[in-house]
């Protein structure tokens, strides 16, 4: 999101190239935009610029039961920043959008469902909308790209700074389009350049600007997921988003470059108490020695190291193994706030296969900051409704092929998803068994948790995912917003104490079969007002970017005054419903489906509320975590000879839980990472000052 300023004539000229409008132009002029997930259509983009400069937008799509659908107008200023903007329509979970800024001289005034105010102003100025199309986004870019500092003021606070990465020339594809969705591009080529914007949250902003003076919206990408690119140029889709996942991973490598510690062997944690997380304790005070990205050795505090050390004072921390996140669809920028939250093993549960097995190697090979990649195998059922990723397939033989593919490249455990048929579920199930392959999931449409469990589910992912199992009907399709809605409205009707739950947890203990709850995923949907702080992540919201603030004052889902005593009352029955799952022995693992590393300390604070001791929390966050993954003769423990995943804590998580935010260093195979560089390389500030660290010699 980006511009570039001048004097008044010049502004003028800019504005109108912008507009794509000549001085004699008279009629609307309208543009199309594809929005792909996975290569598939599931919505568009128009954008319509009026005879008068203004612009309309209707920006929609439906993907995995869910998604937008706005109305944006916009008037922009002769510098190009926002001079007149309202959006409405819905959010991706249905709630209702409303939003409107206007700018009069140096007066602004803005009202969203985030927050609202009035303020005066002077000089150049940009309002980022908390929700709107991807021409709101270009129209941002363009007005922080027109300032020759290349930075300029956000509102409603926080400052944008942007970078032009690279270059490319397009050329119409002389094979016929492969989209008959597609509508007709401009003729010829077209230049466009990619810029990335920083200040508006935990991670840069990429989008592709036509690389002339009106710098046009031309197309934006999630990489491996989502695509939005003008019609005509989709051929052109997987090129460019290779060339941006490279412009991104030179970023990226710039910042391992600059912020992985390489420490000479050994290394000397010196008096630090351990979490014994196969026993959920802290020992006595320790000195532990590391070497070659391994646990060498465990003494009692106060040992005399028998050659040079690179010591590190605990100072009676709490030395702990690395979190795992049971719950991820990773990315690169989040890969770096998981490590900076304390994460070096992260469970993806569903991506583009290739994209994710290359962000993998590229961390695997030191090039990129980030966990060790654990995938899961995604495997969705094609019908209107079916989520993109993985493998979407038609019928049980391909399942079965999916199932294959995914054991020769040695994936641990497969995911189906809620398209997928039921009567598929029981012999894809033991296919999978056979092949050595774990079987995790959401549970299906048209079929109850409990059935998926008797057909050979190991473990279940989403809390709603298991209520569900007493609250849908016959006729309930839960690859719509029902999945989300039929908890919040009715969970709190659920009898805990019925015959009907206590033979579904029976049945879950007698299986084995391991809940991953995704609890801080679901808080905000059940309790959060529009306007309020989510509750998730209250505590650290004032460490991050005012964007990122903004948007975590906003709830997807539609919680009014009619119906917010209800879906406080089902959540509250939730975490009860959690509760007793822990005391009838069933397993957890911890994960998120969220924003990285805040996500997971909040989800270890709602596991304490709903009756685990913070020892026990902080347990499945480690040794569940390596055991379900298969990795607990490598990790999730700290013992001689297994590799050095640690994290160092101020405080004791142990009897608070929340000081698990009060990380202060990340050992990941022996390599060092200090949370307050990576939390300020982002835009977040720092929670803890790394701790003392002091070559030491005989």
């Amino acid at each position: 999101m980006r511009g570039i300023e001048r004097g008044n004539d010049v502004r003028r000229t800019l504005t109108i190239a912008l507009l794509f409008l000549s001085s004699a132009a008279t009629a609307d002029q309208t543009t199309r935009y594809s929005v792909l997930f996975s290569g598939e259509k599931s919505g568009e983009q128009v954008t319509t610029v009026g005879a008068d400069g203004r612009i309309k937008v209707t920006f929609q799509y439906s993907q995995n039961g869910r998604g937008p659908d706005l109305k944006e107008e916009i008037q922009l200023a002769d510098d190009g920043t926002l001079q007149r903007y309202r959006v409405t329509g819905k959010s991706t979970f249905g709630a209702p959008v409303s939003e409107w800024f206007s700018r009069r001289g140096d007066k602004v005034e803005w009202k969203s469902h985030s927050d609202q105010g009035k303020t005066t102003v002077s000089g150049p100025a940009i309002y980022v909308p908390v929700e709107g199309s991807y021409e709101t986004a270009a129209a941002v870019a363009r007005a922080v790209a027109r300032q020759t500092s290349g930075k300029l003021a956000a509102l409603p606070g926080g400052e944008l700074s942007i970078e032009k990465l690279t270059t490319v020339e397009l050329r119409k594809s002389p094979h016929p389009n492969p989209l008959p969705q597609a509508g007709e591009g401009r003729e010829g080529s077209v230049r466009i350049a990619l810029f990335s914007t920083t200040g508006l949250s935990t991670e840069p902003s990429f989008i592709w600007l036509t690389d002339d003076t009106a710098q046009r919206f031309f197309a934006y990408f999630y990489p491996g997921i989502m695509q939005i690119i003008e019609a005509g140029w989709e051929s052109q889709r997987g090129a460019l988003e290779q060339l941006q996942v490279k412009a991104e991973g030179e970023l990226l490598k710039q910042l391992a470059t600059r912020l992985s510690h390489r420490f000479s062997d050994p290394v000397l944690f010196r008096n630090v108490r351990v979490f014994d997380s196969r026993n959920a304790r802290l020992l006595d005070p320790s000195d532990v020695y590391v070497r070659g990205g391994r646990i060498a050795a465990l003494y009692e505090t106060g040992s005399t190291p028998r050659e040079d050390v690179m010591e590190i004072d605990g100072n009676g921390r709490v030395l702990s193994p690395a979190l795992f996140d049971m719950h991820t669809h990773e990315i690169s920028w989040n890969a770096v706030l998981q490590i900076a939250g304390g994460v070096t093993t992260s469970r993806d549960m569903g991506n583009d296969n290739a994209t994710l097995a290359a962000l993998g190697a590229s961390i695997d090979r030191g090039e990129l900051i980030g966990p060790r990649i654990v995938p899961a195998g995604y495997i969705e059922g094609r019908t209107p409704f079916s989520s993109p990723g993985g493998f979407v397939v038609k019928d049980l033989q391909e399942a079965k092929d999916a199932v294959d593919w995914y054991a020769q490249h040695g994936f641990r455990q497969i995911k189906i998803y809620n398209s997928f048929r039921p009567e598929w579920v029981q012999p894809t199930a033991a296919y999978a068994h056979q092949r050595g392959l774990r079987v995790s999931g959401h549970i299906p449409a048209f079929m109850r948790a409990e059935e998926a469990v008797r057909a050979g589910y190991d473990e279940i992912q989403h809390i709603n995912q298991v209520m569900l199992n007493f609250l849908v009907g016959p006729k309930d399709d839960t690859r719509t917003l029902a999945r989300f809605y039929l908890m919040t409205d009715h969970a709190h009707e659920i009898d805990l104490d019925s015959a009907k739950v206590q033979d579904f947890l029976q049945l879950l203990k007698d299986r084995g079969t391991v809940i991953d709850t995704t609890l801080a995923t679901f808080e905000a949907m059940f309790i959060q007002r529009q306007g309020q702080m989510s509750p998730a992540f209250a505590a650290i919201a004032a460490h991050v970017p005012v964007g990122q603030q903004r948007e975590w004052r906003t709830n997807s889902m539609n919680v009014t005054d009619q119906n917010a005593a209800t879906y406080r009352a089902s959540w509250e029955r939730v975490l009860e419903f959690v509760g007793r799952m822990h005391r009838a022995g069933i397993p957890f693992v911890a994960g998120t489906d969220e924003i990285a590393g805040f996500t997971l300390h909040r989800e270890l604070e709602l596991y304490v509320q709903a009756g685990l001791t913070p020892a026990e929390a902080l347990r499945i966050a480690t040794w569940n975590g390596a055991l379900y993954c298969g990795l607990s003769s490598e990790l999730g423990s700290i013992e001689r000879g297994k590799k050095a995943d640690l994290i160092l804590i101020d405080g004791d998580p142990t009897r608070n839980i929340s000081d698990i935010r009060r990380i202060n260093l990340v050992m990941k195979d022996g390599v060092v990472f200090y949370p307050a560089q990576l939390y300020e390389a982002v835009g977040v500030k720092r929670f803890v000052d790394p701790p003392p660290v002091d070559p030491r010699s005989l």
